[in-house]
């Protein structure tokens, strides 16, 4: 039976080849657009890479502040005191990094002036994260404990300040201190890993950052697997409640939250900060809702197109129906055909998407970008034809079935 459903779809797709092509190019140009947004979304909320470990770290990066008499709140990035006495103590982590979020710098190098973003970081930072070591090495513990000015530079700030030149071993300055280039590093778009400058955290111009709650880091806890994650979010909810702030009369509590890369974007996006709830499920529940809308007008489209489509087919629908053909029936063989139709389209979709994401990675339009037709996007194309496909073929479907075979016939004629 289902050969035969095959056989008829071929048959009538072939009868009317423009009207196919039309439905086709409708179909290819919604499921690109969606498996783009699909891929870039997947990348950002399940990255690979440099984050591929990103399914067993969690990032705890606002600490906020409140009034005793709760009127006033303060907002801002974890101070380094959080990290090195609350955080680090965690026995369910295995390592807990600190680093910096970006911040421009001027850097001077044989007379000219460059504008470039730096961080600094820890040594465990860099076992964290996967980058790709392209020359020299990381920087290390050792270089934490003895103070020493060494940075790494990612792949393009080489390139703009040394040329085609080696740039380890070279000496640049930068806001008045001079760092020894010692490796150099991949370019990465990640927003843990994006920067262009790493040096090491006590090459800060002064110590003061040891005593503060707040200041500008980021904190980075790697468990030793995903099932560790819920485990440490408890520990990190029961630290904070003990973080006394460095003015008690007038902050009263303080907390912070570790989150998943999901729950980091959730929370900076739509969430509350106030409440341990990211509102993770929301934004996804926001996209795909989103999604669905944008699914639904081309749908419509298909709709009308397959009604038009079908009713061509009335008289071969009332001899069917004639003969005993079922209404179920029916509708599953109509469905049948447009799914083929649309999984036909979502395999042309899922090249064409692959080549607007490798155009995109090399257009240099987005920096850096490096995103990937992973097996987890794949399955999400698939679905995705497969929802465009019922939306577009049920409501006809369902309507020519219930024809009359006397009617049917007599349209026919």
């Amino acid at each position: 039976m289902f050969k035969n459903y095959l056989l008829t779809a071929y048959k009538v797709f072939m009868r009317r080849k423009l009207f196919t092509a039309i439905n086709l190019l409708c179909i290819v140009l919604t499921l690109v657009v969606l498996m783009v947004v699909t891929a870039m979304l997947e990348n950002a909320f399940y990255p690979s890479g440099v984050e591929g470990k990103s399914n067993r770290f969690l990032q705890v990066m606002p600490v906020r502040m409140e009034s005793l008499d709760k009127t006033r709140t303060s907002t801002s990035p974890l101070g380094y005191r959080i990290i090195d006495k609350y955080l680090k103590p965690l026995k369910s982590v295995e390592l807990v990094s600190a680093v910096t979020i970006t911040s421009t710098v001027a850097v001077y190098q044989e007379g000219r002036v460059t504008e470039l973003q730096m961080r600094r970081a820890d040594a465990n930072y860099w076992r964290i994260l996967d980058f790709t070591l392209l020359a020299g090495r990381l920087t290390t513990a050792d270089d934490d404990d003895k103070g020493r000015f060494v940075i790494v530079i990612n792949e393009s700030s080489a390139r703009k300040l040394f040329g085609q030149a080696d740039a380890v071993g070279k000496t640049i300055s930068v806001s008045g201190q001079k760092f020894e280039v010692v490796g150099v590093v991949k370019d990465e778009l990640h927003i843990n890993a994006f920067s262009d400058l790493w040096a090491p955290i006590t090459t800060f111009p002064s110590t003061e950052y040891r005593e503060q709650l707040s200041g500008e880091f980021t904190a980075l806890l790697l468990g030793k697997s995903p099932a560790d994650l819920p485990l440490i979010q408890q520990e990190v909810q029961m630290v904070a409640k003990s973080v006394q702030a460095s003015d008690p009369k007038a902050w009263g509590r303080v907390y912070f939250w570790a989150d998943s890369k999901l729950d980091a974007i959730a929370r900076t996006t739509i969430g509350d900060p106030d409440k341990e709830n990211s509102g993770a499920g929301i934004l996804l529940g926001t996209v795909a809702g989103v999604m669905l809308v944008f699914m639904m007008l081309p749908a419509l489209n298909l709709v009308n197109l397959n009604t038009g489509r079908i009713l061509e087919r009335s008289s071969e629908i009332g001899v069917r129906k004639a003969f005993g053909a079922t209404s179920a029936q029916l509708v599953f063989q109509l469905i049948i055909e447009n799914v083929l139709l649309c999984l036909a389209g979502g395999i042309i979709g899922l090249l064409c998407a692959k080549g607007v994401l490798v155009w995109l990675e090399h257009s240099g339009l987005i920096p850096s970008m490096k995103i990937d037709m992973n097996f987890a996007v794949l399955c999400y194309g698939l679905l995705l034809t497969l929802v465009f496909g019922l939306l577009s073929g049920v409501l006809p479907a369902w309507k020519m079935s219930r024809l009359d075979p006397v009617h049917a016939l007599k349209g026919a004629i």
